[in-house]
């Protein structure tokens, strides 16, 4: 079960978080919740495989955003970096960030 401590300790700026949830706790550890069940990250490797840029800018966007309002930093750092690059559409290797982005997630997922 996810806790306020778990995501301390996973990195996440969780005083940060629950203030940008008007201060509640509940409503921010319920947010959090869905985010660990959100899918966009399958969804992006697929687009990067498939060199989709466009969708994958798209889909790496609404995900740094969702992550980055939960303070989720330890998979936000990965998600941006992807972000910015797709912004300008680089056709890169992707592979060593979605992994990290990929790591993070699983380990969000284990808390």
């Amino acid at each position: 079960m996810i806790t306020i401590e778990k995501l301390r300790d996973f990195g996440a700026d969780v005083d940060e978080g629950i203030a940008r949830c008007m201060g509640k706790e509940e409503f921010y550890l319920m947010l959090v919740r869905k985010a660990v069940k959100d899918n966009r990250l399958e969804t992006l490797e697929l687009q990067l495989a498939d060199r989709d840029l466009a969708s994958a800018f798209e889909t790496a966007h609404a995900l740094k955003g969702m992550t980055a309002n939960l303070s989720l930093t330890p998979l936000t750092k990965p998600v941006s970096e992807m972000t910015e690059l797709l912004r300008s559409r680089t056709d890169t290797d992707y592979s060593q960030m979605l992994a990290e982005a990929k790591h993070q997630l699983e380990k969000l997922r284990s808390l």
